[in-house]
């Protein structure tokens, strides 16, 4: 594998760090800036808006900039933004920070996806693109649980002043380990929206936000059900947290070689499991080792969905993929809020702590619905939009109904 997707995944650790750190902080920002935990809460929800909005956004503006270049300064961004949040003396303006922070989340893993696949050969595009979001499941494993340690002993600022520290790391990487790629032909504002009127495109947007709500459902509340329920005290929760961890980081392990052999078997069979997954851990949430086997399998099946996800968008979105792969990330957060919310409800209604995991099975088994009807629909059109340009080559469109016919391998 090339040494530029290294510092594709360093850029991923850090960004995935500064998305979920602020989870654990909560207490500590309040207390410090006069405000209460729930109000607090806000600054995750300012984030998750801020990638919904900005990936998509920053995405079609940068479509003309050459991508080693568009990297870098969305690396350049995020690593303001968190230098903003570490020095916000208001609230306000913390959440100006971390709108900031958030910006540029979506666009850099859509184009830092594109840019993976175009650093190998052919056959081997899925594992660089799952090898870049490694530095996202590492970032659940360690950098979280460390960020919100160094929040605790030395206070929330200094973990956005390291978070920024990483950030700069990954620019001199990426600017250092990146070859230089021109963005693509024929692009523009345009021709990208246009790429995301694709019926597979739009269909396996709705996957993904089915699909991830699915697991967000329960995620959110992850915490409660393993004290309320499992009976874990509460000072074994970021153990448990780190276990969904480590089986994203298995996931992502397995999600590469599985996707490039075959996408859509893949992607059926990771989210049928996800379903039973989730709708086993309502009854294996009653025994403490049985249910920390079904979170790391939770986070195993649950990230093998990501991958050929992205896969399917980028190589449906024929010559402008990147905006699919960046409207993707918006996805997994819509599907982020859009979890919780569901799984929200039906702990309001009194359905008990487990619900979630009901509600979970239902919407993967809505996700899993969506693409196998996406799938039946591909069947015979001819459509086989691949990411075929590789560094050092031109990017060129495939001409329609060249190569591979649709539903093998990862079409």
């Amino acid at each position: 594998m090339p040494l530029a997707l290294l510092a594709l995944a360093i850029s991923a650790f850090g960004i995935g760090t500064t998305e979920f750190v602020m989870m654990g902080l909560l207490p500590d920002v309040a207390d410090d800036l006069g405000t209460s935990v729930p109000t607090a809460g806000y600054l995750v929800s300012a984030y998750a808006l801020s990638v919904v909005i900005g990936a998509p956004l920053l995405t079609a503006l940068g479509s003309r900039i050459p991508r080693k270049r568009m990297l870098v300064c969305l690396m350049a961004v995020f690593t303001v933004g968190n230098l903003a949040s570490a020095l916000a003396p208001t609230f306000g303006l913390l959440i100006a920070g971390r709108l900031l922070a958030g910006l540029p989340h979506g666009a850099f893993f859509g184009v830092g996806a594109v840019v993976a696949a175009r650093l190998v050969r052919e056959g081997r595009q899925a594992r660089a693109v799952a090898t870049m979001f490694l530095g996202l499941t590492v970032a659940n494993i360690i950098g979280v649980p460390a960020a919100t340690l160094l929040g605790q002993q030395f206070g929330w600022r200094a973990t956005f002043l390291i978070v920024a520290a990483i950030g700069l790391v990954a620019m001199a990487a990426l600017a250092r380990l990146v070859p230089p790629l021109p963005a693509e032909e024929r692009t523009g504002l345009g021709s990208e929206l246009r790429a995301l009127g694709n019926r597979q495109v739009l269909l396996g947007l709705l996957t993904t936000v089915f699909g991830f709500a699915g697991i967000f459902a329960v995620y959110s509340y992850l915490a409660s059900m393993m004290t309320e329920v499992t009976g874990f005290a509460a000072g074994s929760v970021p153990l448990v947290l780190a276990l969904f961890g480590i089986g994203m980081t298995l996931g992502a392990l397995a999600a590469g070689p599985l996707t490039d052999r075959a996408l859509r078997p893949t992607l059926y069979g990771s989210l049928a499991a996800l379903a039973l997954v989730l709708a086993a851990f309502h009854f294996t949430a009653q025994v403490k080792w049985a249910a920390l086997v079904t979170v790391v399998l939770i986070g195993a099946v649950g990230f093998l969905t990501t991958t050929p996800l992205q896969m399917l968008v980028m190589n449906k979105a024929q010559q402008a993929p990147t905006l699919a792969a960046a409207s993707n990330q918006s996805a997994f957060n819509l599907a982020n809020a859009g979890g919780a919310w569901v799984g929200g409800l039906a702990l309001a209604a009194g359905w008990g702590w487990t619900s979630p995991t009901l509600v979970g099975a239902v919407l993967a088994a809505l996700g899993l619905a969506v693409a196998v009807t996406a799938g039946l629909l591909d069947r015979g059109t001819g459509d086989a939009s691949r990411i075929v340009a590789r560094s050092g080559e031109k990017e060129t469109e495939p001409a329609a109904g060249a190569g591979v016919p649709a539903g093998e391998r990862t079409a």
